[in-house]
């Protein structure tokens, strides 16, 4: 299985280098690609040494601060054409731990997206003060009520996608950027008929670099969650998705309901 782990930056050069070296040692063979926007403090230089030392990683060096959505879409675009079959996207400040990947890709086996997610049994946070958990959570809560999300982490970054759904869904239709862009992405993933499953992870708030969200942030996906609310009763798209082998029996949880 080729799996490309793309991880977009800015200002990371804390936490690059260490994080990439987590990646390669995975018992999975992945390859990482690198999509820096332009980091002023030289995290794109690193990762073109990484890339340089490994051979696994490469690089997308782009002009500025264009956003996470765009950022997911580039990367997307270039494990595509270089014949990926599970692509994952994750943050670069260890918020998302590399040893929940391998568990990422064995769902995968059953689900054409599987979710680290915070909001299944036995998944948390760990850091956080409680006014972004309360953030976090009502995002989450509306995102699913008003969607109808079946995902319990509807704005998780932490994913794996099928080949299949990125060649799928036209991700140049995809108005949202920033985070709202997870909650996009998941709505019309959901709507095309492809399936998700979660496993448990715990969130820790980053200990180096400084974080991105912004209440602007929350703005923007709340703005997204009714705009595409006005899109929810219009005819599903049809496509011709695959059937994947229904999961063992487990206790691992899955969108929508408990596998026992």
């Amino acid at each position: 299985m080729d799996i490309r782990v793309i991880v977009p930056t800015y200002n990371e050069k804390e936490n690059i280098a260490d994080l990439v070296a987590r990646l390669l040692a995975l018992p999975i063979n992945a390859q990482v690609i690198v999509v820096d926007d332009n980091s002023p403090d030289g995290t794109g230089q690193i990762a073109d040494e990484l890339a340089r030392q490994t051979g696994r990683v490469s690089v997308i060096h782009r002009a500025g601060k264009l956003g996470l959505g765009t950022a997911y879409i580039a990367g997307f675009k270039k494990g595509l054409a270089e014949g990926a079959d599970r692509l994952i996207t994750m943050d670069a400040d260890f918020s998302h731990d590399p040893s929940y990947i391998p568990g990422l890709v064995e769902l995968s086996r059953y689900y054409h997206i599987t979710i680290g997610s915070r909001y299944v049994p036995q998944g948390g946070v760990r850091n956080w003060e409680q006014h972004r958990r309360f953030l976090s959570w009502g995002a989450n809560f509306v995102a699913r009520s008003t969607l109808g999300l079946q995902a319990k982490d509807c704005t998780a970054g932490f994913r794996c996608y099928h080949r299949e759904v990125l060649e799928s869904i036209n991700l140049d239709t995809i108005f949202s950027n920033g985070y709202s862009f997870l909650v996009e992405m998941l709505f019309k993933c959901q709507r095309a008929g492809f399936t998700t499953g979660e496993i448990p992870i715990i969130f820790a708030n980053r200990e180096r670099g400084t974080s991105k969200i912004s209440q602007n942030e929350i703005f923007k996906a709340m703005y997204t969650v009714g705009r595409l609310a006005l899109s929810r009763f219009k005819p599903r798209p049809k496509l011709s998705v695959s059937t994947l082998p229904a999961p063992p029996n487990s206790d691992r949880h899955v969108a929508g309901e408990t596998v026992s």
